[in-house]
């Protein structure tokens, strides 16, 4: 349980690691920034689990640099999905 707790809190962290990186205006703000952020922290993490065979516990650096790529990745996404309904 402490573990998706973790997760949560460090994917809130990195979703405001992601909006550093990449600035610009977001629909959602802050709290769909931070759901982004938890969503690309358990995807990065996963993904980098399985690419370099690390477990999915503790402390990995990198899940938390897939976390980062995740992110902006869906950040990327979710803001070509809100802009072109803007249109």
């Amino acid at each position: 349980m402490m573990y998706w707790i973790g997760m949560f809190i460090a994917g809130l962290i990195i979703g405001l690691i992601a909006k550093l990186l990449m600035p610009g205006k977001d629909p959602g703000g802050f709290f769909v920034t931070g759901l982004i952020g938890v969503a690309g922290m358990f995807v990065g993490g996963f993904l980098s689990s399985m690419i370099f065979g690390t477990p999915q516990t503790g402390f990995q650096p990198s899940g938390y640099i897939g976390g980062i790529i995740g992110a902006l990745i869906l950040l990327f996404v979710y803001r070509m999905a809100t802009k072109s309904r803007a249109s």
